[in-house]
């Protein structure tokens, strides 16, 4: 078995604190909005059994990470510069697999474009961004932001029942999900000023950027049923822009890839043996 990952502390204002296992060819791992490092690849321990470094780490605001210092915010210039913290004092010289799930994916394309020479290889897993916000989707996240104000984790549960328009079949599970996300957070009063910021920042400026990024891509998407938050037709679109990009996904009708822990592990894995062994 695995040794338990071992956790890390990275710098202060803010400090950005993380976990990592393994040995081998380092895999980094970034998460999305509200949640934690633990909801990238779920707790499943396949790549560390497949012989990689696996290293995660919360987002400032986010899990046992330090808010954003006073003057600062949530923005992606901020967020990349704490990956690029985090690739310093962690990962250390040579290329690494850098994966992210929806805003740790816009967060992964934004460092990849500054640092290409850096990554073997680039992961997005449920993109959202397309270039601009729309104003539909900021009311949601407005409205997110209040009932999280406002209600709590209740009333942040509430509101993606009410306004997400999940399928039947689905909604349990989702709401018992997303509960459970919430409640590993120090700092809910910062999740509040991310949600209303994030949205509104620009990890690139046009969809049209993707296409300077000539390195193997791994695109997961998900379909709408279980996870209309983050579209197909996004992820479809980062796959067709990326100029070396695969795309993934789960048959329609089971459950998200992106929610599977354990075969999303092994898809990274396979990713990496096929793609990148040679280029390292």
């Amino acid at each position: 078995m695995p040794e338990a990952p071992a956790g890390f502390v990275v710098g202060a204002a803010p400090t950005i604190r993380g976990e990592e296992a393994g040995a081998g060819p380092p895999i980094l791992l970034c998460h999305g909005i509200t949640a934690t490092r633990r909801y990238v690849h779920h707790g499943s321990r396949a790549l560390e059994r497949a012989g990689h470094r696996v290293l995660a780490y919360d987002a400032r605001g986010h899990g046992e990470s330090d808010p954003a210092p006073a003057g600062e915010g949530y923005g992606y210039p901020a967020l990349v510069a704490d990956l690029e913290r985090v690739v310093a004092a962690r990962v250390g010289e040579g290329r690494f697999v850098l994966a992210g799930h929806s805003m740790g994916a816009h967060t992964a394309v934004a460092y990849a474009l500054r640092h290409p020479e850096r990554l073997a290889g680039l992961v997005a897993i449920g993109p959202v961004y397309t270039g601009e916000p729309e104003p539909e989707s900021l009311d949601f996240w407005d409205g997110l932001a209040e009932a999280l104000e406002e209600g709590g984790v209740d009333g942040f549960v509430d509101y993606i029942d009410r306004r997400q328009r999940i399928e039947p079949a689905w909604r349990d599970s989702v709401l018992r999900f997303t509960r459970a996300r919430m409640l590993g957070h120090r700092h809910p009063e910062a999740l509040v000023q991310a949600l209303r910021e994030v949205p509104r920042s620009r990890p690139f400026e046009r969809m049209s950027d993707l296409e300077r990024l000539d390195l193997p891509a791994l695109v997961v998407a998900s379909h709408d049923g279980a996870d209309p938050g983050h579209p197909y037709a996004v992820a479809a679109a980062y796959a067709e822009r990326l100029p070396r990009a695969t795309l993934v996904s789960e048959r329609e009708g089971d459950s998200p890839l992106a929610w599977q822990g354990g075969r999303l592990s092994r898809e990274l894995a396979v990713f990496y043996a096929k793609s990148l062994s040679s280029s390292l």
